[in-house]
């Protein structure tokens, strides 16, 4: 049993492809970011329970702020897919926290806008993500959340060259 384990060790660690130090160093970067993404994540969705919000409506609510955007442009400044949004802003639609309004540059693509509900349960996000931000951000000097805000900046310009999507 032993002897068959050693050898199916041996064909993952003979088939794995070598990196270089930087490839190595961007992979363990990856999965702290994407371990990261989780934490926050999480944290969102407690900082906007007590409003009946989820991390993924408050970005949507966020979004809405100011009636600029589509649901499409929405989905752009998030990086995620436009069905997705449309997803949550018809959900937020249907509880009463944002509404569609028409776009004077486009006839069927409509602006999102907050309700005067939505603002209020945004602004009570707001409040309770400022005094956690202000928690959090005591760990850190500007200066180190500037150089590692910059990191992720121009990975993510990098990884949207890559894909066609800058």
């Amino acid at each position: 049993m032993l002897d068959e384990i050693h050898r199916r060790q041996h064909v993952v660690k003979q088939n794995r492809p070598k990196r270089t130090a930087e490839g190595d160093a961007f992979s363990l970067f990856a999965i702290t970011a994407l371990r990261l993404a989780g934490r926050l994540t999480a944290a969102g969705d407690d900082l906007a329970r007590p409003t009946g919000q989820t991390s993924a409506r408050w970005q949507v609510l966020a979004g809405a702020r100011g009636g600029a955007h589509s649901v499409a442009q929405i989905a752009r400044l998030l990086g995620v897919s436009r069905q997705g949004v449309q997803r949550l802003a018809d959900t937020l639609e249907g509880d009463g926290l944002i509404s569609y309004v028409d776009n004077p540059q486009h006839q069927r693509a409509k602006l999102v806008k907050l309700t005067d509900e939505g603002e209020t349960r945004l602004a009570a996000i707001e409040i309770a993500q400022a005094q956690w931000a202000d928690r959090l951000g005591q760990s850190f000097t500007s200066a180190e959340i500037d150089a590692a805000r910059t990191v992720m900046t121009r990975l993510i310009e990098t990884l949207d060259a890559e894909t066609g999507k800058a």
